[in-house]
């Protein structure tokens, strides 16, 4: 059984889909504790791989965002492939600490404090500014693009001008904020 916090459809706020109509899968439950997380983890219904293939089926896209918490300590191959036959693009976004699936189309490493990287090879790595020391990253991870996202989108300032200092970095805003969506 999977603990699934919400299934949403909106647009990719975030990274290199923003602007994208996605179905999100939100699990609840992550093996860190981040101060700006905004997931509720104890607030869930249990389902199976099955029920939620049906509950996400019917929406437009054919796009789906599993996120978190972290959704590795959850998702399964079995998942993936559920939506791959139904002709879903499988995206996930999760901390590093859990080698996902090797199905998953599409993989944003979004690392954290306190978290041990099991795996250093993704599509986008996504960093979450707070002003620290995060050039390592881009010698410890292999991936094809290179986001820095404000915290909470508090720091944005400092977020660009680090940026417009390391130009190997992109901007990634939580547009939806912005936008006052989900």
């Amino acid at each position: 059984m999977n603990k699934i916090n919400e299934i949403f459809y909106s647009l990719q706020g975030e990274g290199f889909f923003t602007g994208k109509p996605a179905v999100f899968v939100r699990f609840s439950g992550c093996n860190l504790h981040c101060h700006f997380c905004d997931t509720q983890h104890d607030t869930y219904t249990e389902m199976t791989d099955e029920e939620i293939l049906s509950a996400i089926k019917d929406y437009p896209t054919r796009f789906v965002v599993l996120t978190g918490g972290e959704p590795t300590l959850q998702v399964s191959s079995h998942l993936i492939d559920l939506l791959h036959s139904l002709d879903f693009f499988v995206a996930i976004e999760t901390n590093g600490t859990i080698i996902p699936p090797a199905n998953v189309d599409w993989i944003t490493l979004s690392p954290k404090k306190g978290g041990k990287l099991a795996y250093t090879k993704a599509n986008e790595l996504k960093v979450v500014f707070e002003q620290d020391d995060v050039e390592h990253f881009l010698t410890e991870i292999k991936a094809e693009h290179y986001f820095l996202q404000p915290c909470s989108n508090k720091n944005i300032q400092e977020t660009v001008q680090y940026i417009l200092s390391h130009p190997q970095w992109r901007l990634s805003l939580q547009t939806h904020k912005f936008l006052n969506i989900q």
